[in-house]
């Protein structure tokens, strides 16, 4: 298994090379001058050529591609433009916010989708199968924005039960910065009313965005079980008088999850990038928000660093996608060999 483990994370590193690579490439084709961008519209031309040297602008394309390289690896993504801070530094604190929404809308997708589309797979043609099968389309054809606002309409405006927007209550305040996640922050403080408030406004928008995801693993899930439902080993289990819950839930899920724990994997992609627009519905301070804020103030080396930071996540969120198949199935492992 560590060998495994070690092929797949070599295996990632030329797909992170080319994001690299890639990224300096879309910091010279983006429209218009960054040197001009960074300096200012009232900068003069010696102001302008100043940016130029300071930033090595003016060197050839190929020096330049291996100072971004070399600062990307080194973590410097140099200044933002709108805040004059640190872009590493915004990132690391932005990040974790993205993350915990992005889990816990993952963990909602998995534990809902799974049992869901193993109801459907089991009682194939029947009312079950076709709610679900109806859902899965309503789930994927659902604008995340306009349920973003109906959720927030109903639970915060007419009931009042669920905040409106932003990440913590003011008046109770953030726990002690340690791993930048408020639900294990707060923990390791032994704050509950603190846990109990990030929980609270985790629900809407992590609510909001794993509807897509939910509705893809339970259509999945259902596509599975049932063509593992029409195994040999299947028949001969019922023949030998195996239970149908303990068959269903042990035998058929585990041989049938392989697909799904796939799908999970190219999911957490799809909800980083939805998660932009929940975030700014929602005033959460992750990623998206500064991406958004990033790309109304032409902050190009912000913009591109999120986009390496997303993609470096993304990656190691695969391996460990890989990894848990191997856990699951063995043979993965055998037939990466």
């Amino acid at each position: 298994m560590l060998s495994y483990v070690v092929r797949r994370l070599l295996l990632a590193l030329p797909a992170l090379l080319g994001l690299v690579f890639l990224t300096f490439v879309l910091s010279r084709v983006i429209p218009g001058d960054p040197a001009a961008t960074l300096a200012g519209d009232a900068a003069t031309p010696a102001q302008l050529a100043e940016i130029r040297a300071q930033y090595g602008l003016d060197r050839p394309i190929l020096e330049q591609a291996v100072i971004h390289i070399r600062q990307v690896l080194t973590g410097d993504f140099g200044r933002s433009v709108f805040s004059g801070r640190p872009v590493a530094e915004e990132i690391g604190q932005r990040l974790p916010a993205t993350l915990e929404l992005t889990f816990a809308a993952l963990f909602l997708s998995t534990i809902l989708g799974i049992p869901l589309g193993l109801l459907a797979a089991v009682n194939h043609n029947g009312p079950v199968d076709h709610l679900v099968r109806l859902l899965s389309v309503g789930g994927l054809a659902m604008a995340s924005f306009w349920l973003a606002i109906m959720l927030q309409l109903v639970f915060s405006m007419d009931l009042d039960i669920l905040p409106l927007r932003g990440r913590v209550d003011v008046e109770i305040g953030m726990p002690p910065w340690r791993t930048g996640l408020v639900l294990i922050d707060s923990l390791l403080a032994g704050r509950l009313d603190m846990f109990w408030d990030g929980l609270l406004h985790l629900v809407l928008p992590a609510v909001t965005l794993c509807l897509p995801g939910l509705a893809t693993i339970a259509r999945f899930t259902r596509s599975g079980v049932l063509e593992t439902l029409q195994k040999d080993f299947v028949l001969y289990a019922r023949a030998a008088g195996y239970g149908r819950v303990r068959l269903n839930a042990i035998y058929v899920l585990r041989n049938a999850v392989n697909m799904v724990v796939t799908q999970i994997g190219l999911l957490f992609g799809a909800l980083i990038s939805g998660a932009v627009a929940v975030e700014a519905i929602f005033d959460w301070p992750g990623l998206g928000t500064y991406a958004v804020q990033a790309i109304l103030s032409a902050d190009y080396k912000a913009l591109l660093a999120v986009t390496l930071v997303v993609g470096v996540v993304y990656a190691v969120v695969n391996v460990l996608v890989d990894v848990a198949q191997a856990l699951i199935d063995p043979r993965v492992a055998e037939d990466a060999r």
